[in-house]
């Protein structure tokens, strides 16, 4: 067999193995989407949606938005409102981001306990997995706080993680990545409200497991309800006025919309800010609120050092390791180098974002 033989039998095995992986992650997530989590420990997947006034797109009463629930979801209500502090709000990425960070805890939680190099995880319905990996301090098995810094640690980085893997999310999205294989692509990926719903997902998760008088869904429920109101949340009319508002210029489209606007903001600065609405007469006067991304400070004050690193799984890749420069992705050193190259791709689609 020639060299050019060889390889195109390898390429087709690569191809016939990412497939695979697809496939299996599809059936993973249409068990997870009517049974739930409760069967093999992850969270349940949880659709998103675009802040667009268009077919299909929820915009609920934010005064009965039901039950978090980490598993079936029965009687949750998912969709968009909006704040006057933080524009709009997906809600289901709040919730996603929030169930993220309560797995990521746990898996925390036990690498450090059994003193493990690291753990791997995948986001519910993707392919692309997250193998993180821990360097330990000297004397930590014998350590008499062990418990007590593994907790702070767990609830530092856990978020941190969670943001990071749903960045990666909006990457893969953007690259054209069809997670279910019908759903639309990079239109949506980076919209406006996208990063800071996944941000204080991720804060609500750790205030929630931190509550130890109610179960994580009921602390869920009210801490989405104290967070909405804090960011002066609004009617649905208004949510889906504010939408409308900005039809044509923003998004275009009804049924596929495509995001003109995107918000390429991940923290880069230790801040998210959010993309606020021009014209929304409820919140006249109001300035957006940034919020402070989680980092890995309380991790290396205690001498630990983590790896993160990532394998996309996805045959797209190839234009993800071009952007990073690197066949190897790790996320500290390569998301930022990834997210300038979106960038440029935005500007000669003739996209608008705010970073």
């Amino acid at each position: 067999m020639n060299n050019a033989s060889k390889k195109q039998t390898s390429e087709n095995r690569y191809h016939k193995r990412i497939l695979k992986t697809a496939s299996r992650a599809a059936i993973i997530f249409g068990i997870l989407m009517i049974s739930g989590c409760s069967l093999i420990e992850i969270p349940r997947a949880r659709s998103g949606h675009l802040a667009t006034a268009t077919n299909g797109i929820p915009f609920p009463d934010p005064c009965n938005l039901g039950r978090h629930s980490y598993d079936i979801g029965i009687g949750e209500v998912g969709g968009i409102v909006y704040t006057c502090k933080a524009g709009h709000i997906d809600l289901d990425h709040v919730r996603g981001n929030a169930d993220n960070t309560r797995f990521l805890v746990s898996k925390i939680r036990r690498a450090l306990k059994n003193n493990s190099k690291g753990f791997s995880f995948i986001i519910t319905g993707e392919t692309s997995t997250h193998h993180i990996k821990f360097t330990y301090p000297e004397g930590w098995k014998t350590n008499p706080d062990k418990e007590q810094i593994t907790e702070e640690i767990a609830f530092a980085t856990a978020p941190y993680l969670s943001l990071t893997a749903t960045t990666w999310h909006e990457i893969l999205t953007w690259y054209g990545v069809h997670f279910m294989g019908f759903e639309p692509e990079y239109n949506s990926a980076f919209s406006w409200e996208d990063m800071y719903s996944n941000l204080l997902g991720t804060k609500l998760g750790v205030r929630a497991l931190k509550n130890t008088e109610l179960s994580f869904d009921s602390a869920m429920t009210v801490e989405l309800d104290k967070a909405l109101k804090e960011l002066d949340v609004q009617p649905s009319k208004v949510a889906y006025d504010a939408s409308d508002s900005v039809r044509d210029n923003w998004y275009t489209g009804y049924y596929v919309p495509d995001n003109k606007k995107r918000n390429f903001d991940i923290g880069l600065d230790g801040y998210i800010t959010p993309t606020l609405v021009p014209g929304v007469k409820e919140c006249e006067g109001v300035k957006p609120l940034p919020m402070a991304v989680p980092t890995l400070d309380v991790l290396k004050s205690y001498g630990f050092t983590m790896t993160h690193r990532i394998l996309p799984n996805v045959l797209e890749q190839g234009r993800m390791f071009k952007a990073a420069g690197s066949d190897k992705i790790y996320a500290q050193t390569h998301i930022p180098i990834i997210m300038e190259e979106i960038k440029k791709e935005a500007v000669e689609k003739g996209y608008m974002f705010t970073d």
